[in-house]
């Protein structure tokens, strides 16, 4: 009876953030210049959203999935910099249980989708360059939609499992989270039972998660690289090699904090480094995706000349 007690306090109990920064001169600057990543990352995503929905050159099958890239990138930071942000400015950390596990499925439904959905992308660019007469039937919308569904709904389902698993364990040591949010590596340190056979277990699901579209993304661009290297024309090999290798700088960065965070074991990076690696891949990355795709994209870079055109014509009137 006095372990039920017990975890039935933890169940009710908040947790405690320990944040990023504190009030010294080099982390108020810090906090600054995060402050206005966040800000540069959601009007960047926002604006490539804007440009594909808006554009009718843009309404193609590899722009509807770059569109969902640039959905879930305005999630991430949303779910942990205002959080952060709030306890910094306040200067407390605390965190009511259930936003806590908002946070962890939240974060973890944003993570399983976009890898997911990132390696559906190098399906789509592999049919584009290999198989470009076959491509209005390969990715004709039903596939679009089911790709996005599939990437959508795998990220619930284990987002679901993984959050409601982690968040039954009885916290009854300290409830102080060694992060700058609710990261599930971070709270399954503070568990007071042996959790080492559900790590077992989600290392594993991490190799699944991660290794099998990681598999995929390689095949598709051994393939790619084949058949540009085979070009004749320079434009369109050109073409091929700048699209391919923007989505590859995007993979790159995802996949690398990812496997940093879920396949190498907690005993081998501190908690320090934890923090760094989720704020790159929280913050970081998601800001730099609109700007990879963007700038290295003559399409979308016409498209908002077309938008900025517009719209100074119009204040000019």
């Amino acid at each position: 009876m006095g372990f039920s007690r017990e975890t039935n306090q933890s169940v009710t109990s908040d947790f405690t953030l320990t944040g990023l920064f504190n009030h010294s001169g080099p982390h108020l600057a810090l906090f600054s210049l995060v402050a206005a990543i966040f800000t540069m990352g959601l009007l960047g995503n926002a604006i490539l959203i804007f440009l594909i929905h808006t554009d009718a050159r843009l309404h193609t099958p590899m722009y509807y999935l770059l569109s969902q890239l640039s959905l879930l990138d305005v999630g991430f930071p949303l779910v942990t910099i205002p959080k952060m942000a709030a306890d910094f400015l306040q200067e407390e950390g605390a965190i009511s249980f259930g936003g806590c596990a908002a946070q962890m499925f939240f974060l973890m439904l944003i993570g399983v989708s976009e890898g997911i959905l990132l390696s559906l992308m190098s399906y789509d660019r592999y049919v584009a360059v290999c198989h470009p007469l076959h491509y209005p039937v390969l990715m004709r919308r039903q596939v679009c939609l089911l790709m996005v569904g599939t990437s959508w709904l795998s990220g619930v389902l284990v987002a679901s499992i993984q959050t409601s698993i982690t968040l039954h364990f009885p916290y009854c040591a300290s409830r102080t989270v060694d992060h700058f949010f609710c990261e599930l590596p971070a709270l399954l340190k503070l568990s007071c039972v042996d959790t080492s056979a559900y790590e077992l277990a989600l290392s594993i699901s991490g190799v699944l998660i991660l290794v099998l579209p990681l598999s995929l993304i390689a095949t598709s661009y051994s393939h790619v690289l084949g058949a540009v290297l085979h070009m004749h024309s320079t434009e369109a090999r050109h073409k091929a090699f700048t699209t391919c290798s923007s989505h590859i700088t995007v993979v790159g960065l995802f996949y690398g904090a990812a496997v940093f965070m879920y396949m190498v074991p907690g005993t081998y990076h501190t908690p320090q480094q934890d923090n760094v690696v989720s704020l790159f891949y929280s913050l970081i990355t998601p800001t730099l995706n609109p700007l990879i795709y963007s700038l290295r994209n003559r399409e979308v870079q016409m498209a908002l000349v077309k938008i900025l055109f517009r719209t100074g014509f119009r204040s000019k009137r």
